[in-house]
């Protein structure tokens, strides 16, 4: 059997609440990793009946996607800590850059030094430059504003070089020899139609994770880039659904675990030589467009 060689280790997993970020941090504490789970709950148009509905329905869709984003941390802490694994959480929005110190405080006080950061955490509003395309569905497109497309990159891009940096010289001040970072783009970022500021925010995040790789290897710190396809996690409806299966090579739909599965093999002592790379997560999907 493969040891990932992981236990013990100290992970910082933001945007851990739901999603991707739930899964990996869940996965990581499988390996015995003690794991720290960075949360923010966004404002939502939706009603907390109105959310609960959508949870309870469990149909795909901007309100799903919504209610698990507004999901307590607590429900993924206590499924890992009935599993055997240590979490604890603690809530930052990453948009505020004085929030980032303190996540990695929380992290030392409660659980240790951070070993391996993952940087999952989203905005995302879908926006775009074509007026055709501007929609009142349930989701919205909207035309780009300055408030927006800087919340975009304030959260996507900006936290991700200040968690990098912060990971980093606390990282070199203890004087550890072992570290993994892992960010989380989008098999989109080149384009994304309707979705500009979200997609160009996330490409800024691979120039800042190739960057980084580059750097700090000397140190014994690997930086990987995962970019999902078409994952579930709540926003796809059973109509995209189909046509995503039928255009994914792999014949189905993507779960928020097979991303984490590839974020912890990326975190695990397998993947020691590997560094500054992008790796697409979607069954195919991005090979077939």
């Amino acid at each position: 059997m493969i040891d990932p060689n992981l236990a013990g280790k100290v992970a910082i997993v933001t945007g851990a609440n739901h999603g991707i970020g739930a899964a990996t941090a869940q996965a990581l504490a499988v390996q015995g990793v003690r794991v720290l789970l960075s949360y923010f709950h966004e404002p939502v148009d939706y009603a907390p009946d109105e959310l609960a509905q959508a949870r309870a329905a469990g149909i795909g869709g901007d309100a799903l996607y919504r209610a698990m984003q507004q999901q307590p941390a607590e429900v993924i802490v206590d499924a890992i800590r009935a599993a055997g694994g240590e979490a604890v959480a603690w809530p930052a929005d990453l948009g505020d850059a004085a929030a980032i110190p303190q996540l990695f405080d929380r992290c030392e006080a409660t659980l240790g030094p951070a070993d391996i950061l993952v940087a999952n955490h989203t905005f995302c509003v879908l926006e775009t430059f074509d007026p055709a395309l501007v929609s009142t569905d349930e989701s919205g497109i909207f035309l780009p504003t300055a408030d927006v497309i800087d919340r975009h990159f304030a959260v996507n891009s900006r936290a991700v070089a200040l968690l990098i940096h912060e990971f980093t010289q606390r990282y070199l001040a203890r004087g550890a020899q072992w570290g993994r970072i892992v960010t989380v783009s989008t098999d989109a970022a080149h384009a994304h139609p309707a979705n500009i500021s979200y997609a160009a925010s996330k490409h800024a995040i691979e120039s800042y994770s190739r960057s980084a790789a580059a750097e700090l290897g000397r140190y014994g710190i690997t930086v990987n880039i995962v970019a999902p396809g078409p994952i579930q996690t709540g926003y796809i409806t059973p109509a995209n659904e189909a046509v995503i299966n039928e255009g994914t090579p792999l014949g189905r739909l993507g779960t928020p675990e097979d991303v984490a599965d590839v974020i912890v093999f990326l975190a695990s002592e397998q993947a020691r030589w590997l560094t500054g790379q992008l790796f697409y997560v979607g069954g195919g999907w991005r090979m077939s467009q």
